[in-house]
């Protein structure tokens, strides 16, 4: 009983048409719930948390430790200050956000985006996620573009931001 992967990929092809091309119903509620839960639940957390002046570091009210690379090497991860931004957003301190985590600006109306969509398929099993997620899927390439330039442009930034001493030489 050995497939080719032709044959796998050929029968997830035929699974995956199926699953999208399906009315919508408990399923899309369900997905509803779990991905508009859990961003409902983010979104919760942040308003809850108080952001941490120094930008970065918010985090640890969860009771996590501090960042391993900035620990170890002084210098921020890729998503540094991320939970910060996502807190000052929640606050409504859009400006000061902004200018935390400029990747937040993109990361914080998704997360707002999921969690209105996952209530819509909860209450009414609509597929407005699936709708969404084809949406998106059509400009994959574009999106990935902007979350991978998004990233390393707020890691960037926050690099400059924590040693401006380290950039200034090369101006």
């Amino acid at each position: 009983m050995i497939q080719t992967l032709d044959e796998i990929s050929s029968k997830v092809n035929e699974i995956a048409d199926r699953v999208e091309n399906a009315p919508p119903g408990i399923a899309d509620r369900v997905a509803g719930f779990v991905l508009g839960g859990g961003a409902i639940a983010v979104l919760g957390i942040a308003m809850h948390l108080t952001p941490d002046p120094n930008g970065y570091g918010t985090h640890r009210q969860l009771g996590l430790g501090a960042c391993t690379m900035m620990s170890l090497t002084g210098w921020p991860c890729p998503m540094c200050g991320m939970t910060t931004t996502f807190t000052l957003f929640a606050h409504g301190r859009l400006l000061e956000a902004m200018v935390n985590q400029p990747f937040g600006t993109v990361l914080f109306p998704a997360t707002v985006a999921m969690a209105l969509l996952g209530l819509v398929d909860a209450a009414t099993g609509r597929g407005a996620q699936r709708g969404a997620l084809r949406w998106i899927q059509r400009r994959e390439r574009m999106w990935a573009g902007i979350l991978l330039f998004g990233m390393i442009g707020g890691w960037i930034y926050k690099c400059v931001r924590m040693h401006p001493e380290v950039f200034t030489r090369f101006l």
